[in-house]
């Protein structure tokens, strides 16, 4: 079960850009609900967003979109003092926060070019296919996904008991890579509780094994 919570003062709706066809909306799901997964899928997902990342490393961290990831570990209460895993980390946005709090961490990213542009000295950088993680189970006590896919099983394979998804979208339901809180919840194997909200211009989750 998700509580809502008020939505952070200053939060807006954002205009309309990625709707429901959106090609990457349908990976999203797909990938949510356990469909095969192809090594073409993640040849394709890589060359687009190598293609992104110079454009990305430009804007580095965009105040209205750290506004939602900064009001998820605010108010979503996740461990900070624990090991922190970051799907689809890009260029660094959620690296620099998560480093400002002086978080330990590691960054994964199956595009090598925002891995190249993603800043060094914060956190170890991995290239890794997250349906396949290159880590052992329970592993983590926190895993970031903003704007990213989910691979319901690995995220539940590496994260610890008592363990925390923290689920990002920037956009809100206009981000392309997007899923609604309640959708995560009941991809994620087993019983979930956690809290949802508004900040920025998008959506936030923090869920916490029931």
């Amino acid at each position: 079960m998700i509580t809502r919570l008020p939505d952070q003062t200053g939060a807006t709706v954002p205009g309309p850009f990625a709707g429901p066809d959106h090609p990457m909306r349908k990976l999203t799901r797909s990938a949510a609900l356990g469909e095969p997964w192809t090594a073409d899928d993640a040849r394709r997902v890589a060359e687009i967003f190598d293609g992104l990342a110079s454009e990305w490393t430009e804007r580095h961290v965009d105040p209205v979109k750290a506004a939602v990831v900064n009001d998820a570990i605010d108010r979503g209460s996740p461990p900070l003092d624990g090991r922190w895993l970051e799907l689809g980390s890009g260029t660094g946005a959620g690296t620099r926060l998560l480093h400002e709090r002086g978080v330990e961490q590691i960054s994964v990213d199956l595009s090598p070019g925002m891995l190249t542009h993603a800043p060094d000295g914060l956190a170890p950088k991995v290239r890794a296919d997250s349906s396949q993680l290159p880590f052992a189970d329970h592993t983590f006590d926190s895993v970031l996904l903003i704007n990213m896919l989910l691979f319901p099983g690995e995220v539940d394979r590496v994260l610890r008991g008592g363990g925390a998804v923290v689920w990002v979208n920037t956009l809100g339901d206009q981000t392309p890579i997007h899923l609604p809180p309640a959708d995560v919840e009941r991809a994620l194997p087993g019983a979930w509780t956690g809290v949802e909200s508004r900040a920025g211009t998008g959506l936030w989750a923090v869920l916490h094994r029931a």
